[in-house]
């Protein structure tokens, strides 16, 4: 049996940052554009603010994607007899995750901006915003369970260099 390569494991913690920074920058993106909305506003009906904290909350559920594949990757990090494959599945995983949740913070927060502004106009579009909203968070969760498999694919082959 060949020896693994010492720069296996670097692969790997790429994919736990990728994961990690990408849906947490766009985590943070979708809290401060809904957050701008919000702001406008708690100006003209102050009532309407806690309703219109979905996005919000929407958006740090992304973070949240981010945070459970790194830990995940992170377990299966081992510093002796980590493939080069099972680097650049978790790097793929990685990247998954954290792509497609940087693209869904992207999407809540452009829409909850949106969206909220409206809100202050036509009450009626709350539930538009909702199942919108929902659509963007799905793409993060799309990312979650790919990230996922190939996870698990990276653990049942570990150990082959």
């Amino acid at each position: 049996m060949s020896v693994c390569p010492p720069y296996a494991p670097f692969f790997g913690f790429a994919g736990v940052a990728s994961a990690m920074v990408l849906s947490t920058v766009g985590a943070a993106f979708g809290t401060a554009k809904a957050g701008i909305g919000i702001a406008g506003l708690g100006t003209f009906k102050p009532e309407l603010i806690m309703k219109s904290l979905i996005p919000v909350v929407m958006s740090g559920i992304i973070a949240v994607y981010g945070l459970v594949v790194s830990v995940l990757i992170v377990g299966s990090l081992t510093p002796n007899n980590y493939s080069l494959f099972a680097g650049f599945v978790h790097l793929g995983a990685g990247l998954a995750c954290g792509c497609t949740g940087l693209a869904a913070g992207y999407a809540i927060g452009l829409v909850g901006d949106s969206c909220v502004r409206a809100y202050v106009h036509e009450q009626k579009v709350f539930v538009g915003m909702v199942l919108i909203l929902i659509f963007g968070e799905v793409l993060g969760l799309y990312g979650l369970i790919v990230a996922l498999i190939m996870n698990t694919k990276a653990t049942t082959v570990d150990g082959v260099c």
